[in-house]
């Protein structure tokens, strides 16, 4: 793993765990009424691009990143769903 690959990953990383904490709250309050659905789901439309485009340039590191987000995106969407 080269040093380009080592930032993909420390970026993604920091991208992966910003979601983290709405996802957490959202969780615990059942509440997320404060997230707007179009941020959500312009969030998860951009991760599927993103993982997507790194196999195209065939970057393990974006596709790894990107893909745990995008778990998390479709968490955070499916939570906007069942709590409103």
């Amino acid at each position: 793993m080269n040093n380009v690959e080592i930032i993909g990953f420390v970026a993604g990383t920091l991208v992966a765990i910003s979601v983290l904490p709405q996802v957490i709250k959202s969780w615990k309050t059942r509440s997320t009424k404060d997230v707007a659905l179009a941020w959500s789901v312009i969030n998860l439309t951009g991760q599927i691009l993103w993982v997507i485009y790194g196999f195209y340039i065939n970057s393990y590191s974006l596709v790894v990143m990107s893909s745990i987000t995008l778990i998390m995106n479709i968490f955070m969407v499916s939570l906007k769903l069942k709590f409103g």
